[in-house]
């Protein structure tokens, strides 16, 4: 299986909108992000989960836009800043489909953390706005960092 995390783009300021929305800039770097993957990469994504915030929703519709997601895409509990990341670790033990979790920076982070060493709380990645964690569980039930693409990387 393979798990697609998603950082949203980033955002417009609290004071410009208080939704925070995508800016114009993290909108061109996640269809940037999202074309180079889809012009270089076979992703067969079964749905597009996403924390249901405004620059998450705007995110996941990008990607899906691109990827054209099975089941589509679903806002969903769990994605929040600040979630426990224990709440998706335990979902996704029972899932063999390929799907993608658009978020947030503290959860996503302790999210990878948490899959790939046991612990949420140690740093084993640093995330960028746009940018796409792909992880891989092998038959062993064992999480892998399998490859990470960030706007930058796309230019």
């Amino acid at each position: 299986m393979n798990l697609y995390l998603v950082q949203h783009g980033e955002a417009k300021d609290k004071a410009e909108d208080p939704s925070r929305p995508l800016s114009d800039i993290g909108a061109g770097n996640t269809e940037r992000v999202a074309q180079f993957l889809s012009q270089n990469m076979t992703l067969k994504i079964e749905k597009v989960f996403h924390s249901g915030k405004a620059r998450a929703q705007q995110t996941a519709q990008i990607m899906a836009g691109h990827f054209h997601p099975v089941r589509g895409l679903d806002a969903t509990d769990g994605l929040n800043p600040l979630d426990d990341p224990t709440v998706w670790a335990k979902r996704i033990n029972d899932m063999t489909e390929d799907i993608m979790l658009v978020g947030h920076g503290p959860h996503l982070k302790r999210l990878v953390s948490l899959l790939t060493g046991g612990d949420s709380e140690r740093d084993v990645i640093e995330l960028r706005n746009a940018g796409v964690f792909c992880l891989n569980r092998s038959e062993t039930g064992n999480w892998a960092i399998r490859w990470i693409i960030i706007p930058d990387m796309v230019r």
